[in-house]
């Protein structure tokens, strides 16, 4: 067993390269070479999202409060609101963020080791 506790994880802006506005992470889990996941809480500003990426497997997100826009490449934009769950498929492109009328917190379930960041979202409407 081993106890994370609140006060040795530390909040860090999100990567400027990889996101567009204001975002905060929480790392939980994973930042060890033998993990089976990674785990992060992100707080996402007003309008603020990520990139289009791709994950190595699985990602499960938890929307925490707020709501969440996402979006699969090709598809519409959708809404997740707090307490939904959203699972995206290993190599499905994609993207997620606050949507412009309030800020959103969600936590992320990312399965597999890696991640592949890709280009700014062009339009979230």
């Amino acid at each position: 067993m081993e106890l994370l506790a609140a006060a040795g994880r530390a909040v860090e802006d999100a990567e400027v390269d990889h996101f567009t506005g204001a975002a905060t992470m929480q790392r939980f889990l994973g930042s060890g070479p033998d993990a089976a996941g990674r785990v992060y809480r992100v707080a996402f500003e007003p309008g603020a999202g990520t990139n289009w990426h791709t994950h190595s497997d699985v990602q499960i997100l938890y929307v925490v409060e707020g709501r969440c826009a996402i979006q699969s490449w090709g598809g519409a934009v959708q809404v997740a609101k707090a307490g939904d769950v959203v699972r995206f498929d290993p190599g499905e492109k994609h993207w997620h963020g606050a949507t412009a009328d309030g800020p959103m917190t969600h936590i992320a379930i990312n399965l597999g080791e890696s991640t592949e960041w890709l280009e700014p979202v062009a339009s979230t409407a």
